[in-house]
């Protein structure tokens, strides 16, 4: 335990947002540097408590209180070691995770958690900084392939792990570039892309290859892919969106979130002059409040609306753990992101009841109701209904499994009653030798679930090709899903 009382003696604090009207300007991430003498003071706070239970916050098991401690040590070498150890991209999960380790954190008992997710995102920082995240090519090839359909965090990090255990892995993607949701869904202010970019090269030059642009179930069809490979991934993601089937639903500026945040994501990286999904001087309602949501308020603010609003059906969580949700659970309470503190207008508690058009197909104003939750659903309540004015309608209401394409019914593999690819304790699916990791087999989830997933389904098919296996599981058999 570095400093016996640096819990005590020492607040937390994070490091701070740039200036909300010098952010908005422009597409880049939202938090200024902090000194390295100030994160050491901040890693000082963690006990190293007898039962870690960040451990268990964690899906991906990071030994926390070890880096955290070689960090306030200033043994940077060792620290990304004992962090690269669990997690084969901190620089993604420092980023985008919610920090689930956070909430379980032992000081949060009673005091501010300590600052896991910032040290772990400054110790990848100051290893890529220093040029010690190096390629770890395998030292022999097993002649075995396996093909990872999906190059989100799951399928990637299922891809890095065969890779460095000899086999020939090639990660495929529909999209132009590589990067699923990673390049495409978050916006360039929470994620710069050459983060993304420079783990890519690593794992190119460990040996994975990349085929971006490739419509697997089309141009590639799953007959193709038994036949070439000895194994398939699928980390194919939860991308079938919800959509919300009311009156005027055909009205033109109504608009998926996944419609709209690529574009925004090409227009921020100069891929093109102007957005084809642009909202500059236009008034806009999201619909939906978790990340998507503000991923698509942060990225109307850029794009210079006259007005953004954000519609939730839930009522507005309260500041403080609700006594539902005890330590060390993840607590549903009140957040503030970036893109809120540079516009909130958030409702809570109320339903979209219709959209409304100008008379020529355009959707000038939506309707709304306010609700309560009465006998397990939401009823509106008489008389408070209202419009609101917009050009624009984004709706990030969440996704309910992967899409049923082309690929799945060539594969012939089943689905479970959720709609996800079923899958067994080994996360194979239902036809041998094709196994399913993230989102796809699990239902939409957290990046770090994802990632976690990935690696422990390349454990199953690392023991599948070879009758056994080193790689590591963070998701134990008792913990993960069974086929229904």
């Amino acid at each position: 335990m570095a400093d016996p009382k640096g819990f005590m003696t020492t607040p937390r604090e994070t490091p701070k947002r740039r200036p909300v009207d010098v952010r908005i300007k422009d597409w880049r991430e939202v938090y200024e540097p902090q000194s390295f003498e100030h994160l050491q003071k901040q890693a000082g706070r963690c006990m190293d408590c007898g039962i870690p239970f960040c451990h268990n916050g964690c899906p991906l098991g990071n030994l926390i209180p070890e880096w955290n401690d070689l960090m306030y040590r200033g043994d940077k070498d060792e620290a990304i070691d004992r962090l690269h150890a669990t997690n084969n991209f901190p620089e993604f999960t420092g980023r985008l995770c919610p920090a689930p380790c956070e909430t379980a954190c032992v000081v949060g008992i009673n005091r501010d958690a300590v600052t896991i997710k910032q040290i772990e995102l400054r110790t990848i920082e100051e290893a890529f900084g220093a040029g010690t995240v190096k390629p770890l090519a395998p030292d022999r090839l097993t002649g075995k392939t396996v093909a990872v359909i999906g190059s989100g965090p799951a399928g990637l990090a299922a891809a890095q792990q065969l890779t460095r255990a000899g086999h020939t892995v090639a990660v495929y993607e529909r999209a132009d570039k590589i990067g699923g949701l990673l390049r495409y869904g978050i916006p360039e202010f929470k994620m710069e892309k050459h983060i993304l970019d420079r783990r890519l090269e690593q794992m190119e030059k460990e040996g994975t290859r990349f085929r971006p642009g490739v419509d697997v179930g089309n141009e590639l069809t799953g007959s193709d892919l038994r036949k070439k490979y000895d194994a398939i991934v699928l980390a194919v993601g939860s991308t079938q969106w919800r959509d919300l089937s009311i009156k005027g639903r055909e009205l033109k500026g109504i608009y998926q979130a996944m419609e709209f945040l690529p574009w925004g994501n090409k227009q921020a990286l100069g891929e093109i002059e102007e957005s084809p999904i642009n909202v500059a001087g236009k008034h806009v309602v999201i619909l939906g409040g978790g990340d998507t949501g503000a991923d698509c308020l942060g990225t109307s603010i850029r794009q210079g609306a006259a007005s953004v609003t954000q519609l939730e059906i839930m009522p507005r969580p309260t500041d403080e753990r609700p006594s539902g949700q005890p330590w060390p659970t993840y607590p549903m309470i009140y957040r503030v992101s970036s893109a809120h503190e540079e516009e909130d207008n958030r409702m809570f508690s109320v339903s979209t009841e219709e959209f409304l058009g100008d008379g020529q197909g355009n959707l000038r104003a939506i309707k709304i109701v306010e609700t309560q939750f009465v006998n397990g659903k939401f009823e509106p309540i008489a008389g408070s209904e209202k419009e609101i004015p917009c050009d624009f309608v984004f709706m990030a209401m969440g996704f309910t499994g992967p899409e049923k394409s082309s690929l799945i019914a060539q594969l012939e593999v089943q689905l479970d009653d959720r709609g996800n690819i079923k899958r067994d304790e080994k996360f194979q699916t239902t036809e041998e030798g094709i196994f399913v990791a993230g989102d796809a087999g699990r239902g939409q989830s957290l990046i770090v679930w994802a990632i976690a997933e990935g690696r422990s389904a390349a454990a199953e098919v690392d023991r599948y090709l070879t009758g056994r296996t080193q790689l590591p599981s963070p998701i134990a058999p008792t913990d993960r899903p069974l086929m229904v």
